[in-house]
């Protein structure tokens, strides 16, 4: 909402109590869906207890489906079509594009699996033609298989487990983790040689990790820090999927424009 009214888009903000029923987030969702002056409608999860958060996410209309997690933007996505796309994959795209970094030809290679980042992402980059190979839990020598990668997207939610054996020097790194590590033991492994950090983390008792380890930004040719990397941007893509979800609801958007 912060972000919706520093660019000047209207915005507003529904919270129902902890004992609303799923038939009664349905009926706020379809007049959500019936209101014209809305063009965007995102659920935020987990939902309460006892609501079928699957049945609501599937009530929002398409083309109000700033998220990009409805089955109908996945198609338009997988079939290279003008749709909803969700907005970190979205974001990792705008941020390779303007960093000039090459992706037709090169090997990405995608670590996780999930709806929200791991599967799409892997769709974008296959539809600006890279080579792409995904990698989940049981990926048979991950570190090997990654090694291979000039791009290398770390989605799997695991503090450091990225480190430089998974990386050949040069490759473009994008850590999409948001890991909180609280553990002592934990941030000295990854942070070994850090007396400034340490002072930190005993002041405040945790730190922000990405899924790629520290050591890694000695080697790589590119990577995002962690935090202040990919996330600003996702945020920043659901303010362009709004945008868009508008034009393309009043017939506005063209593939070229945007």
């Amino acid at each position: 909402m912060k972000s919706c009214e520093e660019v000047g888009i209207y915005s507003e903000k529904h919270t129902p109590g902890e004992g609303v029923t799923t038939d009664e987030l349905l009926a706020l969702v379809d007049d959500l869906n019936r209101r014209n002056e809305i063009d965007g409608i995102l659920v935020q999860l987990p939902l309460p207890a006892g609501v079928d958060s699957k049945k609501v996410l599937l009530a929002v209309d398409p083309a109000k489906d700033v998220d990009g997690f409805h089955p109908m933007n996945v198609g338009f996505l997988s079939t290279q079509r003008p749709g909803l796309v969700p907005c970190t994959p979205a974001g990792i795209m705008e941020m390779l594009a303007r960093s000039g970094i090459k992706l037709a030809g090169q090997e990405a290679v995608v670590i996780g699996r999930s709806d929200i980042v791991g599967k799409p992402m892997a769709m974008l980059l296959l539809n600006v033609n890279a080579t792409v190979t995904v990698c989940h839990s049981k990926t048979r020598d991950l570190a090997e298989v990654c090694r291979r990668a000039d791009i290398l997207v770390a989605a799997i939610g695991r503090a450091g487990l990225v480190n430089r054996d998974f990386v050949r020097p040069g490759a473009t790194v994008i850590d999409v983790g948001m890991n909180r590590v609280t553990d002592p033991e934990e941030f000295r492994r990854l942070f070994p040689r850090s007396p400034k950090r340490e002072e930190t983390f005993k002041a405040k008792g945790s730190v922000l990790v990405g899924d790629v380890h520290p050591e890694v930004a000695e080697i790589a040719g590119a990577i995002t820090p962690v935090p202040g990397g990919v996330g600003p941007l996702t945020i920043a893509m659901l303010m362009s999927n709004t945008v868009k979800a508008a034009k393309m609801r009043r017939g506005n958007f063209t593939a070229a424009a945007d």
